[in-house]
């Protein structure tokens, strides 16, 4: 299974994005609404069309940044939203990039990497985070695929992987999922161990 930059962009060109909402997710949305500093340094790992970020963008956070594979993804992104800062779309890997962020925001990137390349994310995320820093966001809480993206899990096993670096303050059923994926996510809120 060779999961890209090449088998990513081409699925944006084809339009093959049905985990697209076409729009924020209710409870990212719900969790930037509630963030009163808008100065926080956020990223949004494989942002793919990122409605996430544009909506945190118009909103006023002023450091959001979007990373992905994919090219034709972030020139979609770009289209949509072309006031937003060049330098804070990230075309490259998530695994490669060496800077520090108060918030990583999970929005279908765990689900969409190799399930073998989990720990790897868990380290990762431990290293681009600030002392104080957290994870936020949605993971599926449900099997899925084996074969292709996206892969789904639960919370048992999310737990395995996010405990040696991660305290768990919420990993619960989310109460205000899209229909679409009703009783099928789980809020996640984990902060990087002192």
């Amino acid at each position: 299974m060779i999961l890209n930059e090449t088998y990513w962009d081409n699925r944006y060109k084809i339009n093959d994005d049905r985990w697209d909402l076409g729009a924020v997710s209710t409870p990212i949305k719900s969790y930037f609404d509630q963030l009163e500093d808008k100065t926080l340094k956020i990223l949004i790992p494989g942002g793919g069309n990122s409605h996430e970020a544009e909506y945190a963008y118009l909103n006023g956070f002023t450091n959001i940044f979007v990373v992905d594979l994919s090219k034709t993804a972030l020139d979609n992104f770009k289209k949509r939203v072309p006031n937003f800062p060049e330098t804070q779309l990230l075309h490259q890997n998530f695994f490669d990039l060496k800077e520090t962020f108060d918030i990583i925001i999970e929005q279908t990137f765990f689900c969409a990497i190799n399930p073998k390349l989990r720990p790897n994310y868990v380290l990762q995320a431990s290293k681009l985070l600030s002392p104080k820093g957290k994870i936020v966001g949605l993971l599926f809480n449900a099997p899925l695929n084996n074969d292709k993206p996206p892969f789904g899990g639960n919370a048992n096993e999310y737990n395995k992987h996010f405990t040696p670096y991660f305290s768990i303050d919420i990993m619960e059923p989310c109460y205000n999922s899209v229909e679409s994926r009703e009783g099928r996510e789980l809020f996640i809120k984990f902060y990087l161990k002192k």
